[in-house]
């Protein structure tokens, strides 16, 4: 196999000066300062907001910017940064203010300074990686222009004829909009989604389309992206869950108009069996954007999708007892002629309890008309070619965890005891814990993704203990309470006992252990998402003495309120770590417009004694072993 393997890269190099070439550029290569990572989480949908903070690199262009330019004012900083945020937004306005001589030499003006910005952001990169981030139509051009973007004087001429014919032409314009798009590419080479793209905000389909364009992206999978990516694959469960979501949100767009999934026969099942009830009203971020027609609707809707999922999750649990989910078997635990049920020994009055379709003798059983239902909207998930596309995305660019550079990212949490120590999921005599359950997750999730067919099988199961489990990675919680959010008045009842993973994680120790669990070092970090931190209580994100770092802030304009502000990313470069808390977007146009911008503060995690590496990466490490492989190759390059 060596022999072969060296047979094969010697056909790649076909000298041995191609070799010695390749060796002194990877080499070089690693001594390069690391690049900029960012880290994002929890944006729920949020789609304008979730562009802003990506356009504005979480702060990371202005900063560039003073840097680049130190004699500028703020007013003239915060323009430039808005053109590159927003190039075609931020033309059309001043094409629009100014006559046709002014706005062309602004032009000239603004693509002479975005020039020197790229030159200053692509210091740290190879003129390789800087020529491929140019859009390819425009490459030749761009690189002649940077190149003699500081031009001596006897090329002054060559440069200027360069720019008045890209005047002549009318291209100056795409010219800014290319070198935007790079500014922002150079700016951040790497983005991480720590969990949590659907639910809740309006357009998850537009974060999924543009995180598919993006050249270097990874996804760790979420709670509430797990039950959109087993809707898709067949559970049944997942799929009312979703639903009920979306109807609770008022995103029924989302399903319909984007996804194309046709909800006509659930809508008038629903509107025949349920009557508005104001347990079920929609929690709508913008008042007055339905009618109250469309507000009975949607509540209608939701009653009857809480039904059908309390059904379909008590035939689950019925027949996964391994799970241990049978103290949330709720349809079981309620006296139908009482109309009350029993919650951990106790029992409570049910409050706007409406069931037309339950058999109290088998209050599980889906009646004919609804197994006709759930069958066709099985049909819907699976058809939708674009949800087919972008569950399709999620898997190939996410998983339960990622290792990245020394630092563990997970949505969640690692289920543990009080003690500390893992706490096991169990499966048919098997246990499974820390990085092995996590391992186990993953694997189960990809099996049920590869095979999508409507069933009931185990892995299909599985994704749905992930969104409810004890020992799911990404609930963490010992139940959710669904049912009796929806029907019992006592709020106690409503609790959901967080696993001790989230009061132990405030010691370094532990975190220690877990890195340790996972082959990570000491000085790595743990980055979280999943658990929204309310800032304006006191909480910090940044815990266990700067270990762990929680970077879900409230991207959801419906958790705001709780948190007081609208997200934190994170942002790691060669120079350290830095926390970004973010105030709430308002619009693009008011972006645009008056330069504003979303960045509240920015809090440093940490910082390094020496300037990181690419050799100190993930890809420097790969780097590293390409570069001893093609040493051997060079001196035995005769030998293959």
């Amino acid at each position: 196999m060596d022999k072969k393997y060296y047979q094969l890269l010697k056909a790649q190099f076909t000298s041995k000066e191609a070799v010695l070439t390749e060796i002194i550029n990877l080499s070089a290569i690693c001594e390069l300062p690391k690049a900029t990572e960012h880290f994002m989480s929890d944006v729920h949908g949020e789609y304008d907001a979730f562009n802003h903070v990506l356009r504005n690199g979480s702060g990371s262009i202005k900063e560039k910017l003073r840097e680049c330019f130190p004699e500028i004012s703020a007013t003239e900083l915060s323009s430039l940064a808005t053109l590159i945020y927003y190039p075609q937004e931020k033309l059309d306005l001043e094409f629009n203010r100014q006559t046709k001589a002014t706005f062309e030499n602004d032009c000239r003006q603004k693509l002479i300074q975005l020039l020197a910005t790229v030159q200053f952001v692509g210091r740290k990169y190879t003129r390789s990686k800087v020529r491929k981030a140019f859009p390819e139509k425009f490459r030749y051009i761009l690189e002649e222009l940077i190149n003699e973007a500081q031009a001596t004087k006897d090329k002054q001429d060559y440069f200027d004829a360069i720019l008045q014919k890209l005047q002549d032409l009318g291209e100056l314009p795409s010219l800014i909009i290319a070198l935007a798009d790079t500014i922002r590419r150079l700016t951040v080479d790497h983005l991480h989604i720590v969990g949590d793209i659907y639910d809740r905000g309006p357009h998850p389909d537009k974060i999924i389309d543009r995180l598919m364009k993006m050249p270097s992206v990874d996804v760790q999978w979420g709670n509430h992206d797990i039950v959109w990516m087993a809707a898709f694959s067949g559970s049944s469960v997942a799929m009312m869950n979703v639903i009920r979501i979306c109807s609770r949100y008022g995103n029924l767009d989302i399903l319909e108009e984007t996804y194309g999934i046709n909800l006509r026969s659930l809508l008038a099942y629903a509107a025949e069996y349920y009557q508005p009830s104001p347990a079920f009203e929609p929690r709508l971020t913008e008042e007055g954007s339905l009618s109250l027609s469309e507000k009975e609707l949607l509540n209608q809707l939701q009653q009857a999708a809480a039904i059908l999922q309390f059904k379909l999750e008590s035939q689950l649990i019925i027949r996964r007892p391994d799970f241990q989910l049978a103290h949330r078997d709720v349809l079981h635990k309620i006296n139908f002629d009482k109309q009350t049920i029993e919650v951990e020994g106790k029992t409570y009055p049910l409050e706007n309890f409406s069931a037309p379709t339950i058999d109290p003798k088998q209050p599980e059983r889906l009646t004919t008309e609804e197994e006709t239902i759930v069958h066709h909207l099985l049909k819907n998930f699976r058809c939708s070619n674009k949800l087919r596309d972008h569950v399709q995305f999620l898997q190939e660019k996410g998983a339960m965890y990622l290792r990245y550079n020394g630092n563990l990212l997970i949505h969640g949490c690692l289920p543990l005891h009080e003690n500390g120590d893992f706490k096991s999921f169990r499966l048919a005599d098997k246990a499974y814990s820390g990085r092995v359950l996590l391992d186990f997750f993953d694997q189960e999730v990809r099996t049920c993704l590869a095979h999508p067919e409507e069933s009931t099988d185990l892995a299909t199961d599985i994704m749905w203990y992930l969104w409810v489990g004890e020992c799911s990675s990404l609930f963490g919680k010992t139940a959710m309470t669904t049912f009796e959010r929806y029907y019992i008045k006592d709020k106690t009842t409503h609790i959901e006992k967080k696993n001790p993973y989230y009061q132990l994680r405030e010691h370094p120790e532990v975190i220690v252990r877990i890195l340790e669990n996972f082959d990570l070092p000491q000085d790595g970090h743990l980055v979280n998402g999943h658990t929204p931190i309310k800032e304006k209580n006191g909480e910090n994100p940044i815990k266990a003495e700067g270990k762990l770092i929680v970077i879900d802030g409230g991207f959801s304009k419906a958790y705001q309120k709780e948190t007081g502000i609208a997200g934190y990313t994170l942002l790691y470069n060669s120079y350290g770590i830095q926390l970004v808390a973010h105030q709430p977007f308002s619009t693009v146009k008011e972006a645009v417009e008056k330069g504003s911008d979303i960045i509240s503060v920015k809090r440093l995690v940490q910082e390094v004694k020496e300037r990181k590496r690419v050799k100190n990466t993930n890809i420097g490490q790969k780097l590293i072993e390409n570069i001893q492989d093609l040493e051997y190759l060079f001196e035995h390059y005769e030998s293959y």
